[in-house]
């Protein structure tokens, strides 16, 4: 239920409730209204223009969803797949180095992975980023001393410290085709090539840093620290791309890193990988959102309490309404009666019979609005207009509540009395 109301508006208290009245009926369907639709109820065009504007962005959203999953799916399907033929897909890379009796096997799984690492061996390890941190733990250790070679393709922050220690990945080069730049036969004899991707950083005194740009190469030749095993680490993808491999010295780079041994293996990260999905189980639904997508939920939540505050400020000016149902005065001010009565509020009662009849007295009297509730000035100026001076007015119109039903409808009869004295003065 609402609060008391105002003061200006407060009902008498009436003497014990009469037997209800019948309620009154919901009136019937006006002319040009055979529905009996009222105020309240909104028209389809008033629904429409309330709601256009989310629907229409849904719509859009629901378009952008789809469009980037066209884009997605057509540009990686097979992505450095030595299988795919898809421009990039790397199975003319594949074809080619099974022309010069290099072997390729494609593993989806860590285990098999490291199972295949040995030292006729060349393992390709396609998006690292892929890998869990147990994954490319257990990769490491199996290939630190197998005497073979790993190819890491475009590997970032993510991974590259667990499957290079002494690598650190830096941003990415803004020039696409590069230069050598250096003394590693393979590099040298390519030549020119697409390597204009992620650049590294390392302190590693061996290392062989190949294709820089602004002094950071997106090649590194890194000797293992025993044995005759070696890691290749490459800052971009292109020069294994069925699109890119006749393009500069793309063919002959891919060529000789990957086939410097007789087997080589293809390692692409799987979802199916027990590994993988052993420890996604062990993360929260929050480790799995990228944080691309967390960022953005967190700009649109700040977007929508801005709005919020925005909106809540146009309050603009009040309009009238037409009621859905027309109620008699007589009957809203029994009702706010009976709610006073229930709820024993003759405390409140008594304080809206007293601001009412002060704010009534005050301007007979000749005593300013702002001043009618301020005893010091309204019960002077009272006595002045009274035949009976000797009335206590300050208890009448600043005293205590009355303590039950009657002498609450006492208090309403004698400011009655009280206003009807000074009206014939």
């Amino acid at each position: 239920m609402t609060g008391p109301p105002h003061p200006a508006e407060a009902p008498r208290p009436t003497e014990p409730p009469r037997s209800p009245e019948p309620a009154p009926t919901a009136p019937s369907a006006a002319p040009g209204n055979p529905h009996g639709a009222t105020s309240l109820s909104r028209t389809p065009r008033q629904l429409w223009t309330r709601s256009r504007g989310i629907a229409l962005g849904l719509v859009l959203l629901l378009a952008a969803a789809v469009a980037i999953a066209v884009i997605r799916s057509g540009g990686q399907h097979g992505r450095l797949d030595p299988r795919s033929a898809e421009p990039h897909g790397s199975r003319a890379v594949a074809e080619l180095l099974d022309q010069r009796g290099v072997s390729t096997r494609v593993v989806t799984t860590t285990e098999e992975a490291r199972s295949a690492a040995g030292p006729d061996t060349t393992l390709v390890v396609a998006n690292p980023d892929l890998l869990t941190e147990r994954q490319r733990s257990r990769l490491h250790a199996a290939t630190e001393d197998s005497a073979g070679r790993t190819v890491l393709i475009a590997p970032g922050t993510r991974s590259i410290g667990t499957l290079a220690p002494g690598v650190t990945a830096d941003t990415p080069s803004t020039d696409s085709t590069l230069p050598p730049g250096c003394s590693l036969p393979a590099a040298r004899r390519a030549g020119t090539a697409d390597m204009g991707g992620i650049r590294y950083d390392t302190l590693a005194p061996d290392a062989e840093a190949c294709y820089l740009s602004d002094g950071l190469p997106s090649l590194l030749h890194l000797p293992a620290p025993r044995g005759r095993g070696d890691t290749v680490v490459l800052g971009a993808p292109d020069i294994l791309y069925n699109s890119r491999l006749d393009e500069q010295g793309n063919a002959s780079l891919a060529l000789q890193l990957l086939g410097s041994r007789p087997t080589l293996v293809w390692y692409l990260p799987s979802l199916s990988d027990d590994q993988a999905a052993t420890e996604t189980e062990r993360r929260s639904f929050f480790d799995l959102i990228p944080a691309g997508w967390r960022w953005a939920t967190l700009q649109l939540a700040i977007a929508a309490v801005l709005t919020a505050l925005w909106r809540a400020r146009r309050l603009g000016p009040l309009v009238s309404e037409r009621l859905p149902v027309v109620i008699r005065a007589s009957e809203t001010v029994e009702g706010r009666a009976r709610l006073y009565r229930r709820a024993n509020a003759r405390d409140r009662a008594a304080d809206a019979l007293r601001t009412a009849t002060r704010s009534r007295l005050a301007p007979l009297v000749g005593v300013p609005p702002a001043q009618a509730h301020a005893p010091e000035t309204l019960i002077p100026a009272l006595s002045s207009h009274l035949r009976s001076p000797g009335q206590d007015l300050h208890l009448l119109l600043f005293g205590a509540p009355p303590g039950n039903d009657a002498a609450l409808i006492a208090l309403a009869d004698q400011l009655d009395a009280l206003e009807s004295e000074v009206r014939h003065s």
